[in-house]
């Protein structure tokens, strides 16, 4: 039997990967600049500041640079991608990485990084009841 519809814009899983690393150079190399006044000069300083990974970056990279979705092999969108599954899991997890270093070492904004990513510091509170008029014996 014939497959039906349309043919796949990635051939294989190295491909996608292929990209991935594409997406990495790409980013890194070409930070955001953040502008701040200068107290002694009065000039204007621009101080480079390095992009974070993110899935939405990786899908808005492949849109522009290859001309074509990446989040149907991410989500394995109607289970049509199932040999995807593998390799999303390690470029989600790469960007994952990224995010928490970038967060821990103040490179990003923990704060951020900590709730794009479900981290919570929990405190466990036990309320123990005190008596206002202990009995004395």
């Amino acid at each position: 039997m014939a497959k039906r519809g349309r043919p796949r814009k990635i051939e294989s899983t190295e491909q996608m990967y292929d990209m991935f690393e594409a997406y990495k150079v790409e980013r890194k190399s070409n930070p955001r600049v953040k502008y701040h006044l200068n107290q002694r000069t009065g000039d204007m300083v621009g101080e480079p500041l390095e992009v974070p990974l993110t899935i939405e970056g990786f899908e808005l990279y492949c849109h522009k640079k290859f001309n074509f979705t990446a989040k149907h092999y991410l989500e394995n969108t109607e289970k049509r991608y199932e040999d995807f599954c593998t390799i999303s899991t390690r470029i989600r997890k790469e960007i994952r990485d990224d995010q928490i270093k970038g967060g821990m070492v103040g490179q990003y904004n923990p704060s951020i990084t900590a709730r794009l990513n479900s981290l919570k510091e929990q405190i466990e509170q036990t309320n123990i009841e005190q008596p206002l008029f202990p009995d004395v014996c």
